[in-house]
C-alpha cells in the first residue's frame, strides 16, 4: 500500500497551489474545477496539475491507477471547495466524518436531533458507493454542501481524503478489510463527541 506516499504527494500539490501568486492560483483552481466529472488524464490541460512530480509507482498501465484517481479527485474537489472562499478549505484533522457532523448540526433546528438531518442520507449514499465514479459523484455533492454551509464553509483535510479514496479502491485479497476500515473511520468521526465552538475559541486564545 502506498498510503503515506499518497498523503505526502497530495500535501505537496496543495502546498504548491497555496504558494502561487493570487492570479496564478485562481487560474489553476479554475482549471482544476473543469476536471470534475472527468477521468484522470482525460483533459490534457490538467496533466501537469496532478501528474507533475508524481512517483512512477503511482502510474497506471491500463487506465488511471487507484493512486491517480485518489489524488485527482482530492485536487479537483479541493478546487470546487475553495471557490468563493477566502480562507483555505484544506485543514488538517477536519476529516470527512467530522465535517459532515458539523454540517448536520448546523442544518438542525433547535430541539431536533442532528442524527435526523437529511445530509446524513447523502453521506450514507457516499459511504456505501463502491465504484470510484459513483463515489466521486456523491463526494462532489457533499463538498458543495460543505462549501455553502450555514455560518461559513466547513473545510476538509484533503490529504486524508486522498488516502481514504485510495484505500476505498483496494481490491487486494490480502487487504479486504481496508475499505471497510475507511467507512468505519468515517462513522467514528461522524459520531464522536465534538467540542463546541466556544471551547475551541478559548483554546485559540490561550
Amino acid at each position: 500500500m502506498k498510503t503515506q506516499d499518497v498523503r505526502t504527494y497530495t500535501e505537496q500539490r496543495l502546498r504548491r497551489l497555496q504558494n502561487l501568486p493570487d492570479n496564478q492560483r485562481r487560474a489553476e483552481l479554475a482549471k482544476l474545477r473543469r476536471g470534475v466529472g472527468h477521468r484522470p488524464g482525460e483533459l490534457p490541460e490538467l496533466w501537469g496539475s496532478f501528474l507533475l512530480g508524481m512517483p512512477e509507482g503511482f502510474q497506471g498501465n491500463n487506465g488511471p491507477s487507484h493512486a491517480e484517481w485518489a489524488i485527482y479527485l482530492a485536487l479537483t474537489l479541493y478546487a470546487v471547495h475553495q471557490q468563493g472562499n477566502d480562507q483555505p478549505m484544506n485543514r488538517q484533522h477536519s476529516t470527512l466524518g467530522w465535517a459532515v457532523r458539523q454540517l448536520a448540526e448546523r442544518n438542525t433546528s433547535a430541539g431536533q436531533d442532528w442524527t435526523e438531518a437529511s445530509v446524513l442520507r447523502r453521506f450514507n449514499a457516499l459511504a456505501t458507493a463502491e465504484e470510484i465514479t459513483e463515489i466521486s459523484h456523491h463526494l462532489r455533492g457533499m463538498v458543495q454542501l460543505l462549501s455553502a454551509a450555514k455560518g461559513g464553509a466547513i473545510p476538509l483535510d484533503y490529504p486524508q481524503l486522498a488516502v481514504d479514496l485510495y484505500e476505498l479502491q483496494c481490491t487486494d485479497p490480502q487487504y479486504t478489510q481496508i475499505p471497510a476500515n475507511v467507512r468505519l473511520r468515517w462513522g467514528q468521526d461522524l459520531y464522536c463527541e465534538t467540542k463546541n465552538a466556544s471551547s475551541e475559541e478559548e483554546e485559540k486564545e490561550n
